[in-house]
């Protein structure tokens, strides 16, 4: 489905309605408690249309001659975030907070993806803590930090270049999706709570809950590990502070449809 963003087209994938395996892998020793109990539960989740890609530069920035979105750190303020770097116009959009995320998308007439469906574009069939089983992500599918935990991130940030790389990089995954892990961590719609598996998702509440603190991030980034890496991670932060703390953090838009999730699920 292509989706017109200004004069930008932006492809986007249909996410067929159907059950998948959420939340905490089966037999992954790396799950964190937020993540749910292993082996996960299947939920059932409604259509939507996802973005193939993640939001580039140059996408974002006919937003920002829109007079619609807030212009983001660029590479003077620090040189991983991309905007207005020279030769990043492909690059993924980076250094945004969750409000600039959202504002861009509904100037789209889109909006962020729930976590369900995040996870379930992510997995797309898989029941493994990555896309393509179990084996854990290096820099031969992901842009990610390869390193150990005795070499400094500088060292190994984004495969060794300490920097995110143009998108679409590596292969997509089954449904067809670029960089849903690695490259940047990608914000979602839900507020974060520790216990939102249980206290909601698997209660079918598949939106989350309705308040809190922090907003979820998904898909792992250019400067994390591996662990980090894994389809069923979790991450949280606040919608807006102090702009460093969106260095890994950039945009991938979804357009329901009527049969879509909505804050009335």
């Amino acid at each position: 489905m292509p989706v017109l963003a200004g004069k930008s087209v932006i492809a986007q994938k249909l996410i067929p309605a159907g059950s998948f395996m959420f939340g905490c892998s089966l037999a992954d020793p790396l799950c964190d408690a937020d993540e749910g109990k292993e082996g996960g539960r299947s939920l059932f989740i409604p259509e939507f249309h996802i973005d193939v890609s993640e939001t580039s530069v140059e996408e974002y920035r006919i937003c920002v001659q829109d007079s619609v979105c807030e212009k983001p750190f660029d590479y003077k303020r620090t040189h991983y975030c991309n905007y207005n770097a020279p030769g990043r116009n492909n690059y993924p959009v980076n250094c945004v907070n969750w409000q600039q995320a959202v504002t861009y998308c509904e100037w789209r007439g889109a909006r962020l993806a729930y976590e369900v469906e995040w996870e379930k574009a992510a997995r797309s069939g898989s029941t493994s803590p990555y896309p393509w089983g179990r084996q854990p992500a290096d820099c031969s599918k992901a842009v990610m930090d390869p390193g150990t935990r005795q070499q400094r991130d500088t060292e190994t940030d984004g495969c060794w270049r300490d920097l995110s790389w143009p998108r679409n990089s590596f292969s997509p995954n089954s449904y067809g999706l670029f960089d849903m892990i690695g490259g940047t961590s990608e914000w979602v719609m839900d507020w974060y709570d520790p216990q939102s598996h249980e206290t909601y998702y698997y209660q079918g509440k598949l939106t989350g809950p309705k308040q809190g603190k922090r907003k979820v991030i998904k898909g792992g980034s250019w400067d994390e590990k591996h662990w980090a890496q894994r389809v069923s991670n979790r991450f949280a932060k606040p919608i807006v502070g102090n702009p460093d703390l969106y260095g890994s953090n950039g945009v991938r838009c979804v357009t329901p449809t009527k049969h879509s999730l909505s804050l009335e699920e």
